[in-house]
């Protein structure tokens, strides 16, 4: 079964088209118009291992908040399609990446389910 999808979307301000093949070999052809949007998009299809083709435009004169949004919201589409039915994956993960002067940490749960983002040390200082 192939696990792969195209979504678009197309508002006032962004016209969005991605293609993603999830059992790729880490082929990225993103263009959105924000450089580092770009290369932040490779990076997570190369370590990734799958295919994504991005073709973005929206309002970059007026601000980039409209076109990576909506590129958010299409691959999470993209995502949730190319997926299928889930079988034989995890409903969760999380990884935890140290690098030269950053650390990124990912956590994804794709069981469809509202979510809640609580940051206990902010309560624990107030607490204390």
């Amino acid at each position: 079964m192939a696990r792969d999808a195209g979504v678009s979307r197309q508002t006032k301000e962004t016209k969005i088209e991605i293609q993603m093949d999830l059992d790729g070999t880490g082929n990225a052809d993103i263009t959105t118009g924000i450089a580092f949007f770009d290369h932040m998009l490779t990076a997570f299809c190369v370590h990734g291992f799958f295919d994504l083709k991005i073709i973005a435009t929206g309002d970059l004169a007026v601000d980039f908040h409209h076109t990576v949004e909506d590129v958010g919201l299409v691959l999470g589409q993209v995502l949730f399609t190319a997926l299928g039915d889930k079988k034989g994956i995890q409903r969760f993960g999380d990884s935890c990446v140290p690098m030269d002067e950053a650390l990124s940490r990912v956590t994804i749960d794709l069981s469809n389910r509202p979510y809640l983002v609580y940051h206990l040390y902010q309560w624990v200082l107030w607490y204390q």
